[in-house]
């Protein structure tokens, strides 16, 4: 394994060297550097020549240039990288990690959503396979892949920001509105849940009382300019939470894995109700963090002490609920402090732009107005990925459900759910391990589109602003930072493979 992975490396690099060296030179004969000062009717006009010139190099053979570059970013090896200045003599090390750092931001989480989400879709609808909910989860998939990523933007920028920003002065539903709601909403999920008609009927009348009852009662304390999940509700979802993890990886007659996960449960719930105060008035960074290693290493350690025989089973279902649950804390408490910022900020949902220029204010203030900025280019980018991850997922899902060894399993009278699980989960994700790294790595390229409808100013505004002012300094920081991340990305592929299907790494 490990000679297969420094042969890829090796491979890799060499692509990475050719791959720059024709970026470059396609990059400096894309058009003219200069053109713009050449039509400038400024007094200065040679000054300005002779300093772009200068900035650029463009006194110097294309191989001087481009071995100038080359070395500067070899020295990224050891930490001290060397990318040179743009035309405008501006430091490419900084703009390329103000864009990285941008970037990040909004692709991290649209990527780990859009897994989450595609996943849990193709899986259920591979096992739900020829149902309604499989023909409706297929053909909104078909939906948002199809979707012009620049005509959606348009629309959520209009009816997810201004609309709602229109909306939310009041945040009050009109009684056939929330109706309407409830109706949707329970049909979706009597859909996903199945069963012959009568089941079917009664989730579906069940379901839209709930939602229905739900809506009126947030719109009569208008809950959503005052939001809070508060400590009895997070203990209530976050015990029903640990019975669906226990429910779903070994079941309830392990007594190993429920004591654990309970334990685990009981616990983080006391610690988050004798520090929710505390993370309210005083918060920081690296308060939140040291709180989720806390939650990690009591889910782990419950895990080790409970476990027995189930102790890998124990540890992994305790830090699953300890990380889902932190999530949740988190959650809840930038819910409390949504009617503090809808004060400072009566239009919450910005249509442009990553942050709010010189906002000053307090922590949890400044964390929901990243989140307010992020929010619909992330609901662009996520939607997008979901339409491919639940087309892979299923097609996957559905080989491995019909091969001989699910058969016998199924055959010794395990239960579905141990079949599904510990089966066909494990094995279905080995196609999907590539599909997920590359679509990362692409990602982290930047959205070009999406970050210019929503003015974001990211690595792939990097790559166009230097591509379109024949500028090779910022096209080959974005193809360095790029290109390095699909190395690494396929690198975590092929550790991933030998995780998923231990046979590769013989």
């Amino acid at each position: 394994m490990i000679r297969y992975i420094a042969k890829r490396l090796g491979i890799s690099l060499l692509v990475l060297l050719l791959g720059s060296l024709l970026l470059f030179v396609l990059t400096i004969n894309s058009g003219d550097p200069l053109e713009d000062l050449r039509e400038s009717n400024a007094p200065n006009r040679e000054n300005l020549i002779a300093q772009r010139i200068n900035y650029m190099g463009l006194n110097k053979p294309w191989y001087e240039r481009y071995w100038e570059w080359l070395t500067g970013a070899a020295k990224c090896v050891i930490g001290q990288c060397d990318l040179g200045v743009d035309r405008k003599g501006q430091n490419v090390n900084a703009m390329v990690l103000t864009a990285a750092d941008s970037t990040l931001r909004l692709v991290v989480l649209a990527t780990v959503l859009a897994i989450i989400i595609g996943v849990t879709l193709g899986i259920v609808t591979a096992i739900r396979q020829y149902s309604g909910f499989d023909y409706a989860v297929t053909f909104m998939a078909f939906v948002f892949f199809s979707l012009p990523v620049f005509w959606f933007a348009v629309l959520l920028k209009h009816y997810a920001a201004i609309e709602f920003n229109n909306w939310i002065k009041e945040a009050q539903f009109e009684p056939l509105t929330m109706v309407i709601i409830a109706v949707v909403l329970a049909f979706i999920l009597m859909a996903a849940i199945g069963g012959d008609w009568k089941r079917r009927v009664i989730n579906f009348a069940v379901a839209a009382v709930v939602f229905g009852g739900a809506l009126f009662y947030f719109d009569a304390v208008t809950w959503f300019r005052r939001p809070s999940i508060g400590l009895p509700i997070f203990a209530v979802v976050t015990l029903a939470l640990a019975a669906l993890i226990v429910a779903m990886t070994s079941g309830f007659l392990n007594k190993q894995v429920r004591n654990a996960v309970g334990t685990t449960a009981i616990l983080g719930i006391v610690g988050y109700g004798l520090l929710r105060g505390q993370l309210m008035t005083n918060p920081s960074w690296g308060l939140l963090a040291l709180c989720l290693l806390a939650a990690i290493a009591i889910a782990l350690i419950s895990g080790w002490l409970w476990g027995g025989f189930s102790r890998k089973q124990a540890m992994s279902s305790s830090f699953v609920w300890a990380v889902v649950a932190s999530l949740l804390a988190m959650g809840d408490l930038l819910l409390s402090n949504w009617a503090k910022y809808l004060k400072e900020k009566p239009r919450p949902i910005p249509t442009i732009g990553s942050e709010t220029p010189n906002y000053d204010s307090t922590f949890w203030m400044h964390s929901i107005d990243a989140l307010a900025h992020i929010a619909l280019p992330t609901i662009v980018l996520t939607l997008i990925s979901i339409a491919a991850y639940t087309r892979y997922t299923r097609a996957s899902m559905l080989d491995v459900l019909n091969q001989d060894y699910i058969r016998t399993a199924r055959s010794k009278g395990i239960s579905e759910r141990k079949v599904i699980t510990k089966h066909a989960f494990r094995n279905s994700l080995i196609p999907l391990a590539t599909i997920v790294a590359f679509d990362f790595a692409g990602l982290i390229g930047g959205a070009v589109i999406t970050e210019t409808v929503f003015g974001w100013q990211g690595m792939g505004q990097l790559f166009n602003v230097g591509l379109k002012e024949v500028d090779p300094a910022p096209v080959m920081a974005f193809f360095l930072v790029t290109g390095t991340a699909a190395v690494l990305m396929n690198m975590l592929a092929d550790i991933a493979y030998a995780f998923l299907d231990p046979r590769i790494a013989r």
